[in-house]
């Protein structure tokens, strides 16, 4: 209870008191995942009377961290800590920043002899995806460059100047960004490149090359393959209509083949006439005998 009275008494002199000191202000930006140390005095614990970081971040909460005749407070319970350096220098720490940790932070550091007021604007920086294509546009050929969820937006430059344009979108505090340039006839892009650049510590310069391969026209393309289609449908046609001739002619044969021979067979009479011949050569034996 002693240390909530304490840390709130400070709060309301630092309110009073420190309007009529001069305010120091920073604007920084750290990498996500990074360690992040701020210093907000050059004092030492040995000078020091006591120190409070008044902290409200981007998430809308607001809380404080300080230290005092050697005891520590924190109401932000978030892992950020009070440290010192091995020459006896206070410094708030944050083990792995993250976006959480945006947002502007106050320290108050009073010592003997004086009061250190600074407004340390922190914002995170996040490396974007990046990626590189060529793509088919209204029969014309077009480079694509792109940075994409970055914080902040990123810039991106070509190797060749031409017909360029730029799109830069952001969603929930993250930019994205596509260049394009269109490759016109005759452009030389053999080592055609984008350069994208974001702010980070190392100020690295991502490069792409964008090789466009030499041969011939997409028309001549387009007909090579028109004309192969063709070739393949009328040769499948003909296989086809082979097939089926093929099948009739085994059909005519099988059906050849299960029926016998014909013979000559002599051609029969009715029975009538048979017996009238058989009559009428009895008869006329008959007449020989008589």
């Amino acid at each position: 209870m002693r240390d909530v009275t304490w840390i709130y008494a400070v709060v309301i002199f630092l309110s009073s008191e420190a309007r009529s000191g001069v305010t120091v202000v920073r604007h920084v930006a750290f990498i996500r995942g990074s360690e992040v140390n701020l210093t907000c005095s050059n004092k030492t614990w040995n000078d020091m009377i006591f120190v409070i970081w008044n902290i409200t971040l981007q998430t809308k909460k607001n809380c404080q961290i300080g230290y005092s005749n050697g005891k520590s407070v924190d109401f932000c319970k978030d892992g950020k800590s009070l440290r010192n350096t091995s020459s006896a220098l206070s410094y708030l720490h944050i083990s792995k920043f993250s976006d959480s940790d945006e947002g502007l932070y106050k320290c108050h550091s009073v010592y003997k002899g004086g009061i250190d007021h600074y407004a340390i604007h922190v914002a995170i920086i996040v490396p974007p995806s990046t990626s590189a294509w060529l793509d088919r546009k209204d029969n014309k050929m077009v480079a694509v460059c792109r940075a994409e969820r970055g914080k902040p937006a990123a810039s991106i430059t070509w190797s060749l100047t031409g017909n360029i344009s730029s799109k830069e979108t952001s969603s929930n505090g993250f930019f994205t960004v596509e260049s394009r340039l269109e490759l016109l006839e005759g452009m030389d892009t053999e080592n055609l490149s984008c350069v994208i650049r974001h702010q980070n510590s190392t100020e690295k310069i991502m490069s792409f090359a964008l090789k466009h391969e030499k041969g011939y026209p997409p028309w001549l393309y387009v007909l090579i393959v028109g004309v192969i289609i063709v070739l393949l449908a009328g040769f499948v046609f003909f296989a086809q209509k082979k097939i089926i001739t093929l099948r009739r002619c085994r059909q005519s044969d099988t059906s050849a083949s299960k029926w016998p021979p014909a013979e000559d067979v002599e051609e029969v009479e009715p029975y009538a006439s048979y017996v009238q011949r058989e009559n009428s050569i009895y008869n006329s034996s008959a007449d020989l005998t008589t």
